[in-house]
């Protein structure tokens, strides 16, 4: 479970793909299910409501159910990961220093053994992407674009996202938006990666592709939030856990274990200073052994799971 890595970052790829925020206007309905996970988070008076977000969207998976979109319209505040509709100076800046190469460095097929350099020629051809915008781009960059192409050809688009659905919901009321870390120091965990474990990230996301996993993981992960299916997202996290490839052992243990006590703790700090709020993280982080709730239980704090 590998290319799960797209779970976490497809948002931050808008300003490398040209994407932009657009959404339709869907009705809300009584019928509308459960999607991820939600836990009601409670210290004292204040409640936080913590939902599992997939950063990439179908118009049909808003509105989400009525519960939660009713503590989205009462929240004092919403937190993200990043605010997708922040700051795009930032996003811009962010993706110069960690995602592009400099001083006349790349491009990223250079840093490819011989026999992989046609296999990404195909895999551009094949997801229509123009070789001229990925030629500045850093091998950790193009392996999640290639990730977001592939939750594409499954239906799903990195536009309809779920966190910036969630941000227009927030900034069309006039809600405080808050951040729980930022696009810097997101990217920047990818960058401190040496080029050739980078080039090796690429290449295994490159065999992932073509030996089809990559396609059954984007469905199985899309499947289980789409569904809020409790039992296949534990399968998820524990597949991500066991995998001892080196882009697995990145996910699992930079993109995931290394990033929860500071989520936990962005979402504690939002508890205590906000009396309503609700706080959207990619679902990965809150499955699985030293998930995010189980780091808030252990600050005691009242977890409930809802789904």
């Amino acid at each position: 479970m590998r290319r799960l890595i797209i779970v976490m970052f497809t948002s931050l790829l808008w300003f490398t793909t040209g994407l932009a925020p657009s959404f339709s206007h869907a009705r809300e309905s009584g019928l509308a299910p459960n999607r991820g996970a939600l836990f009601r988070i409670e210290q004292g008076s204040h409640v936080a409501w913590l939902f599992g977000t997939i950063h990439v969207g179908a118009n049909s998976f808003y509105p989400l159910e009525p519960r939660l979109m009713t503590a989205l319209r009462e929240a004092d505040a919403l937190a993200l990961e990043v605010d997708p509709l922040g700051a795009q100076d930032e996003i811009a800046r962010a993706v110069r220093e960690h995602g592009m190469y400099q001083n006349g460095r790349g491009p990223a097929s250079a840093e490819l053994p011989a026999a992989y350099r046609p296999k990404l020629d195909r895999l551009l051809r094949q997801y229509g992407i123009d070789p001229r915008t990925v030629a500045l781009m850093k091998p950790w960059m193009i392996a999640s674009l290639l990730a977001v192409r592939e939750f594409e050809a499954q239906g799903y688009q990195a536009d309809l996202a779920v966190d910036a659905w969630l941000s227009r919901q927030a900034h069309a009321r006039g809600q405080k938006v808050v951040e729980l870390e930022s696009v810097g120091a997101q990217m920047a965990l990818f960058g401190r990666m040496s080029a050739a474990d980078q080039a090796r990230f690429l290449r295994e996301s490159i065999d992932a592709i073509e030996d089809k996993e990559q396609a059954i993981d984007a469905r199985v992960i899309a499947q289980a939030w789409q569904s809020a299916d409790a039992a296949a997202l534990d399968r998820i996290a524990a597949k991500t856990a066991s995998d001892t490839t080196y882009s697995g052992k990145f996910v699992s243990q930079v993109l995931l274990a290394e990033r929860n006590p500071g989520l936990a703790d962005g979402v504690a700090h939002l508890l205590k200073t906000e009396r309503r709020s609700v706080a959207a993280i990619g679902v990965l982080h809150l499955v699985g052994a030293g998930s995010v709730p189980d780091l808030l239980c252990k600050k005691g704090l009242r977890v409930e799971r809802v789904y």
